[in-house]
């Protein structure tokens, strides 16, 4: 495979889990400024590189990372349908709706059947309004959400409208629940792992979670960052 990182590329990564997605985009943007064919009269030639959309440190899957002329297109990237895989623990809350931080709070679970989890999965299919999570990238006068709440300040973000066009459930094994879910841009999952929980007059935070699909790109055409800078050790790159 040739690339023009100048001209523009449209790379499809695989995010490995713990990491987050600067750190995934800063691998591939130095594995092309070390790549000796960007050396002219000594010195490097440096394409531009960015991302369209992040994902959290525990979850993996799709990036599409933009470079050169192609970095101007980002925003239509963005504003794609996504589609997302992982696994809800029903019974449970932590501040966060992931696991980065320990449960806060257990709730009961003893009325949940299969029955009442498909009907709530449902429910939440259509247009709706949203609240993020305080432990997320939403801004806040000037400031990230996640920055003031570990802060420990008490902050109000405002709802925001997403669609979720599937939310299928794809295995039951309480108290952890797999699905499958088909979204819009700005639609947060942990959000989604909360209000589910509170549908079923419980709790729930998300255990694991996989982008499968961001449009027509798909994660099974991606490949994770070290396995591109192995690869691009064995590719020319033209100007």
């Amino acid at each position: 495979m040739a690339y023009n990182f100048h001209q523009g590329e449209v790379l499809l990564i695989d995010k490995p889990l713990t990491w987050s997605s600067f750190q995934a985009v800063n691998k591939i943007k130095h594995s092309i400024k070390q790549h000796p064919s960007l050396l002219v009269n000594e010195q490097k030639v440096k394409p531009k590189v960015g991302h369209a959309g992040t994902l959290d440190p525990l979850a993996t899957g799709l990036l599409i990372v933009c470079t050169g002329k192609k970095t101007k297109e980002i925003a239509n990237y963005m504003g794609l349908e996504k589609e997302y895989t992982g696994t809800f623990f029903i019974g449970a809350t932590t501040p966060c709706f992931d696991l980065e931080k320990p449960i806060d709070a257990t709730f009961p679970i003893e009325h949940i059947d299969t029955t009442l989890l498909q009907e709530t999965a449902l429910s939440f299919v259509g247009e709706q309004m949203q609240v993020p999570p305080l432990f997320s990238a939403v801004m806040v006068d000037g400031k990230r959400a996640y920055n003031l709440a570990r802060e420990g300040k008490n902050i109000e973000l405002k709802p925001r409208p997403i669609v979720i066009s599937v939310f299928e459930l794809t295995a039951i094994a309480l108290p952890s629940v797999s699905f499958r879910i088909v979204c819009s841009k700005g639609t947060y999952i942990r959000s989604i792992a909360r209000d589910f929980g509170l549908s079923l007059n419980s709790g729930a935070h998300l255990t694991a979670l996989r982008r499968t699909r961001i449009g027509e790109y798909s994660v099974t055409n991606a490949v994770e960052p070290l396995a591109f800078q192995q690869q691009l050790m064995m590719t020319d790159i033209p100007f």
